[in-house]
């Protein structure tokens, strides 16, 4: 992934899938195309694997917690 979307959402209170989920609705409103990968910090991930929305979850530190790095892998497909 080139490109894509950085989202905040320190709503820690709200399951991870779902904070992702929501951030993935708001992809596909502005850009019109579904985002198939996200990166997150560690931190945030904190042991939990979610799963769903067919969005590939990865972490990375270079992003900061409670963000979500979402777009589109430009390996798949």
């Amino acid at each position: 992934m080139n490109l894509g979307m950085l989202w905040f959402d320190n709503d820690t209170k709200t399951d991870l899938a779902a904070r992702i989920t929501r951030a993935a609705v708001y992809y596909r409103g502005k850009y019109g195309q579904e985002p198939n990968l996200c990166f997150v910090n560690p931190k945030t991930l904190n042991g939990a694997q979610p799963t769903g929305a067919g969005i590939e979850v990865r972490t990375t530190r270079s992003v900061l917690p409670n963000h979500f790095w979402l777009g589109v892998n430009s390996s798949s497909g």
